[in-house]
Order: C-alpha cells, then sequence, then structure tokens
C-alpha cells in the first residue's frame, strides 16, 4: 500500500473562490480542523501578500499546535534579473517561520516569455536560484510548477529543465500543476509518467489540479497511478473559477477505493465533520450532493431502492457510509414504497 500525502491549499487558494473571506481566527480554527483530519500538509496563505495572512503567520507560532501537519508558507521565487538576498517574497518566506516554504516556478516557455516578460535562461535561473537560497535557510521546499501541463505539451524541454533547476538545487517536491484546468485525465497521467521516469526517486512528484473541465480529481487520481505521491487540493472543492481538486472526494477515492494510504489510521472517518466544519466557518455549505461527506451522498427516496437496502444495504451503497463519517438517510415522499413507510414507523 503505497503512501499518497495530501497537502491542503484552502487557506490560501481555497479562499481565492468568489463570495468567501475568513478572518485569522477562522483560518487558525480551520487549520485545527486539517490537523485534527491528519492531512501531511497545510498551506497557510502567502505571507506578506496582505495583513490577515501576516497576521495568520505571526499569531500560528505560538497559537498552533499541529500534532499530525506541517504548517506551509507559500511565495514565489525571485523576481526577474532580481537578487535572492534582497528579494521581499522570499525574506517574507524565512520571516514565516514554517520548517516547509512552497513556491511557485513559471515552467512554461509561453508563461515565462509573455509573462514574466524575460528569456527562458532566466526563468531557469529564478527557479535555481530561489531554491538554493530557500534550501540553504533550513527550509524544507515544494515547489508548485505553474502550467506545467501546458508548458510540458508546448515545449517540453523547457518544461523539464524547469524541473531540473529545482531538484538540482535541493527541492524536496515538484508539483505539476493545470494551473488553467484544461488537462485530460489520459494526459495527466502521460505527462507525469514521463516526468517520473526523468525525476526517478531524486524529488517526490506532487499534482495540483483545477477544476475548469470537471476533471480535477480524476487528473489528481490518474498522476497517482503514474507515480506521484502527493496531492494537493482544497476541502469541499474551494478554489478560484470552478475550484481545485476536492479532498473529500479524492481522499476517500485513493483511500477506500484503491488502497493508497492518504490519512493517518482512523482518521478518514473525521472527513465529514470536517467538511461541514469547515464550510459552516466559512459560510459556505457543502453541495448536498458531494460525494462522499454530502447530506444525500447515502440519502435513499425511490421505493425501489430502499425496499433492497431493507434486505441488503450496499444494495444501493458504494461504500458503508460510516467510514467517511455520514450516515444512511431515508427520504419520504411521493416515490416512497411500502419498506420506506414501515422503516420510518419502525
Amino acid at each position: 500500500m503505497r503512501h499518497v500525502e495530501i497537502f491542503d491549499t484552502t487557506l490560501r487558494d481555497g479562499l481565492q473562490v468568489e463570495g468567501v473571506s475568513a478572518t485569522v481566527d477562522d483560518k487558525l480554527r480551520i487549520a485545527e480542523q486539517l490537523d485534527l483530519l491528519g492531512v501531511r500538509f497545510i498551506e497557510g496563505g502567502w505571507p506578506g501578500a496582505n495583513p490577515k495572512d501576516i497576521e495568520f503567520f505571526a499569531r500560528a507560532q505560538h497559537e498552533l499546535a499541529l500534532t499530525t501537519s506541517t504548517l506551509v508558507a507559500f511565495g514565489s521565487t525571485r523576481r526577474p534579473r532580481g537578487k535572492v538576498d534582497d528579494d521581499a517574497t522570499l525574506r517574507n518566506l524565512i520571516e514565516a517561520n514554517t520548517s516547509a516554504v512552497c513556491i511557485v516556478a513559471k515552467s512554461s516557455e509561453y508563461q515565462v516569455v509573455e509573462a514574466l516578460q524575460t528569456t527562458l535562461d532566466e526563468g531557469a535561473a529564478m527557479i535555481a536560484d530561489s531554491v538554493e537560497f530557500l534550501t540553504g535557510q533550513g527550509r524544507m521546499v515544494l515547489v508548485d510548477l505553474e502550467h506545467f501541463f501546458d508548458g510540458y505539451k508546448s515545449n517540453p524541454e523547457f518544461s523539464l529543465r524547469a524541473i531540473e533547476a529545482a531538484v538540482v538545487n535541493g527541492a524536496s517536491h515538484l508539483v505539476l500543476c493545470d494551473t488553467n484546468g484544461g488537462t485530460l485525465p489520459s494526459e495527466v497521467h502521460r505527462i507525469v509518467a514521463d516526468v517520473k521516469a526523468h525525476v526517478g526517486d531524486d524529488a517526490v512528484i506532487g499534482i495540483h489540479c483545477h477544476d475548469d473541465t470537471g476533471c480535477a480529481v480524476a487528473n489528481s487520481m490518474a498522476a497517482v497511478e503514474a507515480g506521484a505521491g502527493h496531492v494537493q487540493g482544497t476541502l469541499n472543492g474551494l478554489g478560484e473559477r470552478t475550484g481545485n481538486t476536492n479532498l473529500t472526494t479524492v481522499i476517500p477515492n485513493l483511500q477506500l477505493k484503491l488502497g493508497y494510504t492518504c490519512l493517518p489510521d482512523g482518521r478518514i472517518e473525521r472527513l465529514t465533520a470536517v467538511s461541514h466544519h469547515v464550510a459552516e466557518t466559512l459560510n459556505r455549505a457543502v453541495n448536498p450532493q458531494a460525494p462522499y461527506v454530502g447530506s444525500s451522498a447515502f440519502a435513499h427516496k425511490a421505493g425501489l431502492h430502499v425496499s433492497a437496502i431493507v434486505r441488503a444495504k450496499d444494495a444501493y451503497e458504494h461504500v458503508d457510509p460510516e467510514l467517511v463519517g455520514n450516515g444512511t438517510r431515508f427520504v419520504v415522499s411521493e416515490m416512497a414504497g411500502r419498506a420506506t413507510i414501515q422503516m420510518k414507523a419502525d
């Protein structure tokens, strides 16, 4: 049973969803819930980007007593043509005082040339210099390779060069990002397999997907099956545009369906409670039809279904709902049959 690390970015990427905001107190309470669930990494935000995140990391040092998870500060590589020793973003990462940091790096030729307005040589140097500086400061460095799949499809040579710049200088994780969310599972599987063959065991391969085609969970699972050992996502699928990989779906899919170990023993049963706790904190209700954790995920309305479940509980349930802390419900309506009414009466 292969272990897959879970990296939660609800407190950073998740809060980019329209209509959601969180106070510093909210973020601290959510971090406690994520630790209770047992995720490996909690990305707390971007120190220096806004007053809330500055306060969060300052308070986290004294108010968060994480027992399972590692708190991560997020940032970016140094600026084009800049120097690491006077880069404000890198300085803020160090001052956040977390043992691990995650930096976003351009790994697509198009993004380097058009967005950063610099050369490919400088794009690779930005990654190499930043990773070398942060590891030299004693930090575990995870690199989110932004636009990786789009970049790899158009110029694989530079995308692999970006990876090499990170791993040669000590990056522990190479996280392949489907930033625009347009890649499909077959492409993800092929490209992750290529990267895994290229990198070997020199670093952990990770996956970070957005859900613009509705494939973020499927893409993450395809990446794991191709060799990724690290999955990034958010609780309840929160995130910019259509959201990120939904951890409340991908965790049970990997652990209950495919036999990977994602959470410590006994923690997956907390999934539904933590999902709803975070939703209440953010005033953003869980979709009732969300897989595994939704209030309707194991609700049965059709009389035919209920009569079968009375005889065999797994007749219309793909897993035992108690495995994820949920439960079976029976709904009385004009579609109900005799079994439903008898069960309610009993």
